[in-house]
């Protein structure tokens, strides 16, 4: 979900117009810039600021459908808008709660006395509230990971020399995830200064100096990125980046990483026992929990996931640590079930 990109700017301010005139007529002419000059606004940071505009967006678009504007939205749209996203409850709040604010400054500038948002939000029997709140922390349970590292050092088959860098490549992006913590964007941006041929240690670099960072690969992560810097020098690709799209160099795109990833899950075996999808973010987070299990503090392992603050690492521990209680109970219970059975 992209916003399309906003190269225009409100209309100036003539000689003799009122300002609040002049922003109800940016709001009804172009909703779209005039979020964007309100956004400018809101010091949020690039990120976020990119993301609200992709939700505004997709809202608007939502509208249009529906024949309605601004001026004539009301609350069963928005309420119908909310429902109808694909996403878990706490996505939804935030969907609602930019709808609310905004709707709030657009109401302010029409002296407006009601907000169709509000009343959602009060809601507590709301439709949209119908979504699944975020999921516990998932994992690889030692088999698991077992299975996916076995299959990173699987013989190549037959594969043509495109076939066989990609396939590579894709490994090594296992490998950096399982690894060595790295999220998709670190990975997408990772370039081959930060990295040396039979090192642990990969800087993650920040635009900001202050959080670039190193982490430390396990052994089996060094040597599937081994081979596969061996075999990028050997197939010529072009340009800095670690893990290129395609022979120009591009970046690759986070879907095609998340495809990527499914792929090698599939392949190895596990993707059909599990209940839940072992994504990029079940890769890292299984690298904090192969280190808390070797007894590496959690300080330690927030340093190297790149957490800025102690409290997310010591979180993380204790979703591991329940997460690691539970999977010993299950035997045990497997056990009690199979004892029933024969009695």
């Amino acid at each position: 979900m992209v916003a399309p990109h906003l190269h225009s700017t409100p209309g100036k301010l003539t000689p003799g117009t009122d300002l609040f005139d002049q922003q109800r007529d940016d709001w009804r002419r172009d909703p779209r810039i005039a979020f964007d000059a309100w956004l400018a606004n809101q010091n949020f940071r690039a990120s976020s600021a990119e993301v609200y505009r992709a939700q505004w967006g997709l809202f608007l678009d939502w509208l249009k459908v529906r024949k309605k504007s601004l001026t004539t939205v009301d609350t069963p749209t928005i309420a119908d808008f909310v429902a109808s996203l694909e996403i878990r409850k706490p996505q939804r709040v935030r969907y609602l709660r930019l709808i609310e604010r905004v709707l709030d400054h657009v109401r302010e500038i029409e002296m407006a006395s009601t907000n169709p948002a509000r009343f959602i939000a009060q809601d507590g029997e709301a439709a949209w509230r119908n979504a699944r709140d975020n999921e516990p922390t998932g994992f690889l349970t030692s088999s698991e990971r077992a299975l996916l590292v076995a299959h990173l050092f699987a013989p190549l088959s037959d594969l043509s020399a495109s076939a066989r860098w990609r396939e590579r490549r894709d490994r090594a992006l296992i490998a950096v995830f399982l690894g060595g913590g790295m999220k998709t964007g670190e990975a997408r941006a990772l370039t081959v200064s930060c990295v040396n041929p039979g090192s642990p240690w990969v800087t993650i670099e920040s635009a900001n100096p202050a959080f670039t960072r190193r982490t430390r690969l396990s052994p089996f992560a060094v040597a599937i990125m081994d081979a596969w810097l061996a075999e990028r020098r050997l197939s010529g690709l072009p340009g800095s980046l670690v893990f290129p799209a395609s022979p120009s160099g591009r970046p690759m795109h986070k879907a095609t990483m998340l495809r990527s990833v499914d792929a090698l899950i599939e392949a190895a075996g596990i993707a059909g026992s599990r209940e839940s999808r072992a994504s990029p973010q079940t890769l890292r987070n299984t690298f904090a929990a192969d280190l808390f299990e070797s007894g590496v503090a959690p300080e330690l392992v927030g340093q190297w996931l790149g957490f800025i603050q102690p409290v997310s690492a010591n979180r993380l521990h204790r979703a591991w640590r329940a997460w690691a209680d539970q999977q010993e109970k299950s035997p045990s219970d497997d056990a009690d079930s199979m004892l029933e059975t024969k009695t």
